[in-house]
């Protein structure tokens, strides 16, 4: 599956910005199931500076300086992404125990079990806490297997929490979540890892785009998409495997991974500095589309 993505951001400021420094993350990653075939970014006005690399978590990451005095800020990235995401054959019931991954978390030394153990940790906005551990529990039930009781919670997070935008913002915390039982798609990844690390569980956050597909018979709508959260969590034996619980599924050549991190902190589409006085005016526009698969090269003939 092949899809083209256009996201625009605009930042309108009351007062003139004198000086504004950003860091940038819009651009799918390469993965194991997801090629990254181009990208481009614009910014206006031009920025003084404009360098990329990748973050501590293998994120591509732009960043950018503006230094002349400015009222709005306008940011385009647009990227081509192939996405060949394997299905998953393997039987839910069929991987290890979940009390055994929170042992091998403790006690492997491979550098892949030491690497997911940085996601057992506390992180900026996911702290663990013994009422995430109470609504966990009821999908994690002695011996059962990890994956079984991780698509247990995933289910039971999309039945029992009302996706409600505007509720919550970024710095609402999980417990509120929990307590109202309402929030958006980044609340309920985030909601989901506090519970599995609660759990002492290795769980990460996944930032990215869904395609959406408009109601039979109407023309989708241009800038009508958005960005997606979900969440992965790490399995012996199996590696990491995405849950999301906004939509119930394991995703699938529709998700397209932009970011991941410990928590949305770690993967804010764009965040800055800005030098003025004034409040600011955001607004974004997303299109996810579908596009023919490019053929693959012809070979040589031998003569």
């Amino acid at each position: 599956m092949m899809y083209r993505i256009r996201h625009q951001t605009r930042y309108e400021y009351s007062e003139p910005t004198a000086v504004s420094y950003h860091e940038i993350r819009l651009c799918p990653r390469d993965l194991e199931h997801q090629t990254l075939i181009d990208k481009t970014i614009l910014v206006d006005p031009e920025p003084a500076e404009l360098s990329e690399r990748c973050d501590y978590f293998g994120n591509p990451t732009w960043y950018l300086a503006i230094d002349q005095p400015h009222a709005a800020m306008d940011v385009l990235v647009e990227s081509t992404v192939r996405i060949e995401r394997p299905m998953l054959q393997a039987n839910l019931a069929r991987s290890p125990a979940w009390e055994t991954a929170c042992d091998q978390l403790q006690s492997v030394a491979g550098p892949d079990i030491i690497a997911a153990g940085e996601f057992t940790l506390d992180s900026p906005l996911i702290k663990a806490d013994d009422q995430l551990a109470a609504y966990a529990c009821l999908s994690f039930g002695p011996q059962r297997a990890i994956m079984e009781a991780v698509d247990d919670l995933m289910g039971r997070i999309h039945r029992d929490f009302e996706f409600k935008p505007g509720f919550t913002n970024i710095a609402t915390p999980l417990l509120q979540v929990l307590e109202h039982r309402k929030g958006v798609c980044q609340d309920f990844a985030q909601l989901a890892i506090g519970c599995l690390r609660s759990m002492g569980l290795a769980a990460r956050y996944v930032s990215g785009y869904i395609e959406t597909l408009p109601p039979p018979g109407k023309t989708k709508l241009k800038g009508a998409d958005a960005s997606h959260a979900w969440f992965s969590v790490y399995i012996p034996g199996h590696g990491w495997l995405d849950f999301d619980p906004t939509n119930n599924q394991l995703p699938s050549d529709q998700h397209i991974v932009v970011a991941i991190g410990r928590d949305f902190s770690d993967v804010t589409p764009i965040k800055g500095v800005i030098f003025s006085a004034g409040r600011h005016l955001l607004s974004v526009s997303v299109d996810t589309e579908r596009i023919a698969q490019m053929p693959p090269p012809k070979q040589a003939e031998k003569g």
